[in-house]
């Protein structure tokens, strides 16, 4: 038997408290724009770089619409998860595959800034580890190519629980294969499917759009590799305690 919660305030508690906060952080930093800045999440190279900062930045939401479509989908997917996994399970599983999120992309990110630093200068490149994040913030940037590609990569911050949201659909699509889910409240499509076209368009657009859509792909594949390990290792845990 399957009990159906009906409301806000019926919610499981780890849902409800992760979508409070994501809220709350949201609406303060419209007041203090600059909280922001502090709480994402910048590549380790950047003198901005905090560790606390691999979880504050899944909480930080770059507009209102990144912000509803995450907290959207917590809700959907969560809320459901939560009540069979329970809370401890829910909150482990939430936070791993955000934390995984960020492994995959800063450690992307960090190839791609050692490739770009083995063309340059060392003259150039610690020019831009010493003044660019403070050349960054004013609002200006470099007329060099390379030093200007190097200061967004190392000191542009990444916002928002798309990787741990990319978990948990990826945790319902296991587990709820067969159920419907309509895309744009319109269309129907088996989640299994959902999971599967969801993956290919984040892998092409990892490695194909690497120019810059402002989107962490490698975050949303990051969520979804440690999600599927997380789930494996979970059921061979399972099954071991039948041996």
């Amino acid at each position: 038997m399957y009990y159906q919660r009906k409301g806000f305030l019926d919610l499981p508690p780890v849902v409800k408290t992760l979508l409070i906060i994501n809220v709350a952080l949201f609406l303060l930093t419209m007041v203090f724009p600059e909280l922001q800045l502090f709480l994402a999440v910048y590549s380790p190279k950047s003198e901005f770089f905090k560790p606390i900062q691999l979880i504050s930045h899944m909480f930080m939401h770059g507009d209102f619409w990144h912000l509803f479509f995450n907290m959207f989908a917590l809700y959907m997917f969560g809320k459901i998860l939560e009540d069979v996994w329970g809370q401890k399970r829910f909150f482990i599983y939430y936070f791993v595959t955000g934390l995984g999120a960020a492994a995959l992309h800063l450690g992307v990110m960090h190839l791609e800034i050692n490739a770009l630093i083995n063309q340059m200068a060392t003259e150039q490149v610690q020019t831009v580890l010493n003044e660019g994040g403070n050349i960054l913030m004013s609002g200006k940037n470099y007329v060099d190519p390379q030093m200007r590609d190097l200061n967004l990569m190392i000191n542009t911050p990444t916002v928002g629980a798309s990787g741990a949201v990319y978990g948990l659909l990826l945790a319902f699509g296991m587990m709820f294969p067969n159920v419907l889910l309509y895309v744009y409240f319109a269309i129907p499509i088996k989640a299994k499917y959902l999971v599967m076209i969801f993956t290919a368009i984040e892998i092409y657009m990892g490695f194909a759009n690497r120019s810059g859509d402002n989107v962490a792909h490698f975050a949303h594949l990051g969520g979804m590799l440690f999600g599927l390990i997380f789930i494996l290792l979970w059921k061979k845990k399972q099954f071991n305690r039948w041996d």
